[in-house]
C-alpha cells in the first residue's frame, strides 16, 4: 500500500526549502556573516535569528500560493492588476539576478584562486562551469527532480564543511548561546557603521525574490492543497538550514579570527587565508570547499530565480518544461559569465553593475514583498489559507525592513560607491590600477552585501 505524501517522513518531504537556502547562502553572506563574526564576536546572532525568522514567514507564504494557487504568481497578477504589474515584477526580479550572477562567478573562481595560480585556468574553468550550468537547463526531462539533489549535495557539503571548521576552533559555547540575545549596548544607535552591518546582515539572509521564487518550486515540485503541510514544512526546514549555516560562519570568525581590533575581510578568500594562516592548510581547504559549494549553488538557482520568474511576467511560460524560462535563465547566466570573466582576464569594473543591480533592488525588494503579501492575504485566491492576523502583522514588519534595507542602499550604498567610482582616492588611484591587474585582487566581493 502507497503512503500518502505527509504520512512519510519529515526529511523526505522536503526540497524547495532546500534550493531556497541554496541562493541565500552565497559569496556575499559569507563574507558578511565572516565580517560582522570577526569583528564584532558572537553579540549579532540575535540578528541572524530575526532575518531568518522574517524569511520563515515569506517563505511560507510563497510555499502557501505555490500549493494553493491553480495558476502561476505573476499569471495571477495579470489577472488581478494588469500585464504591466507582472512584466515589472519579473522585470526587477530578471535584472538583479543577471547582474549579481557575476558576482556568483567570481565566487566561484575565489575557491579555484585560494590553489590555483594562474589566471587562465581559473577563466576557463569559469567558462566550463557556465556550460554546465547550460547543459543541465536542457539535458533532464525532470529538471526539477535533478536540481532537488544537487542541491541536496551542496547543502550537505556546505553544512559538514563549515561544522568541521567550527568545531576544529572549539568555540565558547556560553558565548555563542548569549549572542542569541539582544543586549542594548550591542547595537549603538548614534554609530553608523554598525547600523549599516546590521541592515548588510539582514539583506544577505532575508533575501525576498528567493521567497517569492518558493511558490515556484513548490508547483514543480506538484504539490497541491493536499500536500500543503509538507510545503510549510519544507520551507521551515529551508530556513533552519540558512540559520544553522549562518551561524556556523559567524561563529567560526568570531572564534578564529576576533581579537578586539577591526578585521578587514574583502573576500572569502581572505577568511580562507586567515584560517590558514591561524589554524593551517586543512582549515583553509576545507573552508574553501563550503564556499565553492555555496557559490556555485547559488550560481545556479539565482540565475534560474531570474529566468523562470521574468518569463512568467513575460507570459511565455513559468515550468521547466517550457523553454522560456529555460532561455532567460540561459541569458542570466551568460550575462554573469561574460562580465564576470571580463573582470577576471581583463580588470574590467564591475561597479557600474552593482549600481545598477542596487538600484533596481531599492524598487524591486519591497515591490516583491508587497506582492506577496496581497497575493496570500486575498481570501479570493487563497481560500481558507489566507494569511491570518498574526502572519499578516509579521510579514508587515518584515516589508518595513526591506524598506530600511532599500533605504540605507538608496542614500547609503549607492551614492558611496557612485562617488568612490568617479572620484577613487587620489593617494590609491595608481596602487589600484596595479592592483586589479592581478588574479588575488579582482575576487573583491564587497559589493554583494545586499547579494540577490
Amino acid at each position: 500500500m502507497n503512503e500518502t505524501p505527509n504520512a512519510r517522513p519529515w526529511y523526505t518531504r522536503i526540497g524547495p526549502g532546500l534550493i531556497t537556502a541554496c541562493v541565500v547562502i552565497g559569496p556575499g553572506s559569507i563574507v558578511t556573516s565572516s565580517k560582522i563574526g570577526a569583528n564584532q564576536e558572537y553579540s549579532m546572532l540575535w540578528v541572524v535569528a530575526i532575518s531568518v525568522a522574517f524569511m520563515m514567514v515569506y517563505m511560507t507564504m510563497g510555499a502557501r500560493l505555490g500549493a494553493v494557487a491553480k495558476v502561476s504568481p505573476c499569471e495571477l497578477i495579470r489577472e488581478k492588476v494588469g500585464r504591466w504589474l507582472a512584466i515589472l515584477v519579473g522585470g526587477s526580479v530578471f535584472f538583479i539576478s543577471a547582474a549579481f550572477q557575476s558576482g556568483n562567478n567570481i565566487g566561484v573562481a575565489a575557491a579555484f584562486e585560494a590553489f590555483i595560480d594562474s589566471k587562465q585556468i581559473v577563466v576557463g574553468l569559469i567558462v566550463v562551469f557556465n556550460l554546465v550550468a547550460i547543459s543541465f537547463l536542457f539535458a533532464f526531462k525532470d529538471m526539477y527532480r535533478m536540481l532537488e539533489r544537487v542541491m541536496m549535495t551542496f547543502v550537505g557539503l556546505m553544512l559538514v564543511s563549515f561544522a568541521v571548521n567550527l568545531l576544529l576552533l572549539q568555540p565558547n559555547i556560553g558565548a555563542l548561546f548569549s549572542g542569541f540575545i539582544p543586549k542594548a549596548d550591542a547595537i549603538d544607535l548614534g554609530d553608523a557603521e554598525s547600523n549599516l552591518a546590521l541592515l548588510g546582515l539582514m539583506g544577505t539572509t532575508f533575501v525576498i525574490s528567493a521567497a517569492f521564487y518558493q511558490a515556484y518550486l513548490v508547483h514543480q515540485k506538484g504539490w497541491g492543497i493536499s500536500e500543503l503541510k509538507s510545503g510549510l514544512v519544507d520551507a521551515r526546514v529551508g530556513s533552519v538550514i540558512m540559520a544553522l549555516i549562518t551561524v556556523m560562519l559567524m561563529s567560526t570568525a568570531a572564534a578564529g579570527l576576533y581579537t578586539g581590533e577591526t578585521v578587514t575581510l574583502g573576500s572569502p578568500v581572505d577568511v580562507a587565508v586567515a584560517l590558514e594562516t591561524t589554524f593551517g592548510p586543512s582549515a583553509k581547504i576545507i573552508f574553501c570547499l563550503g564556499l565553492f559549494s555555496a557559490a556555485y549553488s547559488s550560481f545556479i538557482v539565482n540565475s534560474m530565480i531570474g529566468g523562470f520568474i521574468f518569463s512568467d511576467g513575460l507570459g511565455i511560460g513559468s515550468n521547466p518544461t517550457d523553454m522560456g524560462p529555460r532561455l532567460l535563465t540561459t541569458l542570466a547566466l551568460l550575462t554573469g559569465m561574460a562580465v564576470g570573466v571580463a573582470t577576471l582576464a581583463f580588470g574590467w569594473d564591475r561597479t557600474p553593475t552593482i549600481i545598477a543591480a542596487q538600484a533596481v533592488t531599492v524598487i524591486g525588494a519591497p515591490l516583491i514583498a508587497g506582492v506577496l503579501l496581497w497575493l496570500t492575504s486575498s481570501k479570493e485566491i487563497m481560500g481558507e489559507n489566507v494569511n491570518g492576523p498574526i502572519t499578516k502583522v509579521f510579514a508587515s514588519l518584515g516589508f518595513v525592513l526591506l524598506l530600511a534595507i532599500a533605504s540605507k542602499t538608496a542614500f547609503v550604498d549607492l551614492p558611496a560607491k557612485y562617488e568612490k567610482y568617479r572620484n577613487p582616492p587620489v593617494e590609491t588611484a595608481s596602487a589600484q590600477i596595479g592592483f586589479e591587474q592581478h588574479l588575488s585582487g579582482l575576487f573583491n566581493l564587497r559589493e554583494l552585501d545586499n547579494e540577490c
